[in-house]
């Protein structure tokens, strides 16, 4: 009799071995785990028929690159126990690198069916299944690539769509648009130089699946917030159709934009998976160890715990979706160089028991872990059970939704916002600095994905989302935004004007305040979603954006916005501009428009709209930003410049031109940079 192979129960998943692989899978409450492979029609089970802990673990002959291979998992069938096993399910291997197939939504994926899983006859014997693909991580040759490692200070973040930014990009070839490798084309990657962003945040690229509900009037989950697989990039952005070269497109795309010197930060949506509440389909880890990877309600384990509106949340309080969360980090830094990660919903990742946790083993884990170290944690800190901006720890950045809104508010005109429009730009030290936390802390943003574009908030004062087919119950209906008169597109030149102005005054704002400024793709063109503030099932021209058209003044304004960002520290502090108790000297200074210092009854005045941030740095220029919200032209009486007389750089009252004396009037609405050269 020969000798049993051993094999080991980690690293879970795949690695490869001389002959076939070892498999490993975390179950604690799994009877029977089989690794199934499918090949000419074909498929091959093999039990993994090791146990150590609650790991099953085995060797697969044959396995190799390329191999297409699901999951069959036995055990009770007792939802109300949290145990939904189905021996007659393919599931997808959580620790999955690639993946193939689709899904055709039927009742066997829904429900406890133990008929044969799939629906539809399919030749190569996987049926609707999605499956995974076994992956070689030596196969991509990463040559001298290095990470920028850009500085918070000095990193500019644009939000986009790896689709919709290059679908219809002249320049890209055809075949290319659309893809992994249509943002690495030099077409690409010179529009996002020349416009001077430092890192593109790419909206969700894990493999996710769309939703029956969209598929059936046509829509599909155009922003990818539906993950099935943690660590596999989503096909469908790959102009490849071999799984394995779609990895290594991807990585190919990373190595460019760090040729360039662009950072890669992923959105990733660890907080839910597209496996729903109990009536959604099993696809992978409800069916390898529901009450393990997802957090069931207390008294009733049939149904599931959720704070992100989805059907579920992972059980961020367990072992293992703990570590298939880390896992899956530390495999997208060390296997395909990304540079930060935003976390959607980051809020839902800290409840371990059910409130929020600064201390929770998620982020006790992250901040440890030295591989993670030295890469962008962004997080989204709120679920729908809480806000959480400001709660984050010292080493994290956050969406500041309270940026957003405030600056929202204070742009259109609403009363009494001087004082707390001024907090933002300093970089909300209301929010951040009694935690000693800097205002590289606060992600300043005023539109995003999720939401109106910038063009669309100075357009509309209501959402128009009928194309998503939900009656208008869909998407946030207090979105702070303007018209200016006209509900929609117009060729009034006076209502022109002002949306050309307050675009401009918004990203002027974003560029100029103390953080780290994030701008949504398209903004800087004008680019339009019709009105659409959810377009989240919208893979169309409403979400892509427009070569055709754009605006190239608007476009013009943001890039020199950036370069004098990047190039005058004055503009980018790394810590609060007025700390007089550590001795630095004083680097802002805030006046009135009659050149006064406020008082605190100024602050509160509802009248007070227009004020003077003066911005300095010692050894470099200082800047004089002035801002006007209100609905009249106001006169500026200009403080005394610290070296040389104010000049010009740039502003949104397209009257304000030539020299600058020791007072300025600044159109309704429109906001001016000075500077004063050493």
């Amino acid at each position: 009799m020969g000798a049993t192979r051993r094999t080991a129960p980690y690293p879970l998943g795949v690695r490869l071995i001389a002959d076939g692989a070892e498999v490993a899978v975390y179950s604690e409450t799994a009877e029977r785990v089989f690794v199934c492979v499918f090949d000419d029609g074909k498929e091959t089970r093999t039990e993994l028929d090791d146990r150590t802990g609650h790991v099953f673990h085995g060797f697969v002959p044959g396995m190799r690159p390329g191999t297409r291979y699901g999951l069959r998992v036995a055990g009770p069938w007792d939802p109300a126990a949290g145990l939904r096993f189905n021996e007659a399910k393919v599931l997808l291997d959580p620790y999955a690198t690639a993946t193939t197939g689709s899904y055709e939504w039927g009742q066997a994926l829904f429900s406890h069916d133990l008929s044969d899983v799939f629906q539809r006859d399919d030749t190569d014997g996987a049926g609707s299944a999605v499956l995974g693909v076994v992956t070689d991580p030596r196969s991509f040759d990463w040559g001298d690539d290095r990470p920028p490692r850009t500085p918070l200070a000095e990193t500019v973040v644009y939000e986009m769509h790896v689709k919709g930014f290059t679908k219809t990009m002249p320049g890209v070839p055809d075949e290319l648009r659309g893809t992994y490798a249509g943002l690495a084309h030099p077409a690409a990657i010179d529009y996002l130089r020349e416009l001077g962003v430092t890192a593109v945040e790419l909206l969700p690229v894990h493999r996710f699946v769309h939703d029956s509900h969209l598929l059936d009037k046509g829509l599909t989950n155009y922003w990818g917030y539906n993950t099935l697989a943690f660590l596999a990039p989503h096909p469908d952005y790959a102009a490849a159709a071999d799984p394995l070269e779609q990895v290594d497109e991807f990585r190919a795309m990373v190595a460019a934009l760090h040729r360039a010197g662009i950072e890669v930060i992923l959105d990733v949506v660890y907080n839910h998976t597209a496996e729903g509440n109990e009536r959604g389909p099993t696809l992978s880890l409800k069916g390898i160890d529901n009450p393990s990877y997802y957090r069931l309600v207390d008294d009733d384990a049939a149904h599931y715990y959720d704070t992100t509106g989805t059907g579920n949340s992972l059980n961020v309080g367990h072992p293992a979706a703990l570590a298939l969360i880390m896992d899956s980090l530390r495999y997208w830094v060390t296997e395909m160089h990304v540079d930060g990660f935003r976390f959607d919903l980051a809020t839902t990742l800290t409840r371990q028991a059910g409130d929020a946790d600064v201390h929770s083993a998620f982020l006790t884990l992250i901040h440890q872990d030295p591989t993670l170290a030295p890469v962008k944690m962004i997080a989204e800190p709120w679920d729908l059970a809480g806000y959480q901006v400001g709660g984050f720890p010292a080493d994290w950045s956050e969406w500041n939704g309270r940026f957003r809104d405030d600056v929202r508010d204070f742009w259109r005109g609403e009363a009494g916002m001087l004082g707390t429009f001024a907090q933002r730009v300093l970089g909300s030290p209301d929010v951040y600095e009694a935690s000693r936390r800097s205002p590289l802390s606060s992600v300043n943003f005023v539109t995003a994905h999720d939401g109106f574009t910038l063009a669309d908030l100075t357009s509309y004062e209501h959402k128009h989302n009928e194309a998503n087919g939900e009656g208008g119950a869909d998407g946030e209906s207090d979105n702070r935004s303007a018209n200016y008169g006209v509900e929609g597109p117009s060729d009034d030149p006076a209502v022109v004007e002002v949306r050309t102005r307050q675009r401009k005054n918004f990203l002027a704002t974003v560029l100029l305040s103390a953080g780290v400024p994030m701008v949504l793709g398209g903004d800087e063109r004008g680019r339009t979603q019709r009105g659409n503030n959810n377009a989240y099932c919208q893979d169309n021209e409403i979400s892509w954006f427009d070569w055709e058209h754009g605006d190239g003044e608007l476009q013009a304004f943001t890039r020199q916005l950036i370069a004098l960002r990047l190039a005058e520290p004055a503009l980018r502090p790394d810590w609060y501009r007025y700390a007089t108790d550590s001795g630095s000297p004083r680097t802002v200074d805030i006046r009135r428009a009659d050149a006064r210092r406020f008082t605190e009854h100024d602050w509160h005045e509802p009248a007070h709209r227009a004020a003077v941030f003066v911005l300095g740095h010692t050894g470099f220029d200082t800047f004089a930003f002035l801002v006007n919200a209100a609905e009249n032209g106001v006169e500026f009486a200009l403080p005394r410049p610290r070296r040389k007389a104010w000049q010009l750089e740039l502003s949104s009252d397209a009257g304000l031109t030539g020299g600058i004396g020791r007072r300025l009037t600044l159109a309704p609405r429109s906001m001016a940079l000075l500077r004063s050269p050493r």
